[in-house]
């Protein structure tokens, strides 16, 4: 029995939960913020994420990356608003959920050309996925972790 990959990534959509529930709330002031001059902002990192998974799902020829990579390529702004941003992360997700749901375990030795810095490489879908996830982790980490707060004794 083929098991479909939902069942290996589970919770990883609790994850995407996490990081819309972090930028839903948030005003254009905040998502504009930048821990440092050089560092992306708060929507931009929400953004990168995003993106990312289009990117990646899409080299693999995932269910609805090429309609999704079109959306990217045929914006004539990044959003900026955060419900705007909420519904990219969720379409995103939809098309990681709808992949998970295809396709299976087996599916994941499955290979595909990805050419960098000259040469060309035999990159499985097992390595993508957990590349993307790996990165959804990362960044996501700078969106949720608690803001540092001083101790109420040094106040």
């Amino acid at each position: 029995m083929a098991h479909k990959l939902a069942s290996v990534f589970e919770g990883w959509e609790g994850f995407n939960r996490s990081l819309v529930s972090a930028i839903a709330p948030l005003n254009r002031e905040q998502l504009a913020f930048r821990a440092a001059a050089e560092m992306r902002s708060v929507g931009e990192i929400a953004l990168h994420i995003a993106d990312g998974r289009v990117d990646w799902f899409r080299r693999m020829s995932a269910p609805g990356s090429a309609e999704l990579q079109a959306k990217i390529e045929s914006r004539s702004a990044a959003p900026s608003e955060a419900g705007e941003i909420c519904a990219w992360l969720d379409d995103t997700w939809r098309m990681i959920e709808t992949t998970l749901s295809q396709w299976t375990v087996d599916d994941l030795a499955i290979t595909y050309n990805h050419p960098y810095q000259g040469k060309v490489y035999a990159v499985s879908r097992q390595w993508t996925i957990w590349r993307i996830m790996a990165h959804d982790i990362y960044h996501g980490g700078h969106l949720t972790e608690p803001p540092v707060v001083a101790p109420a004794s040094s106040r």
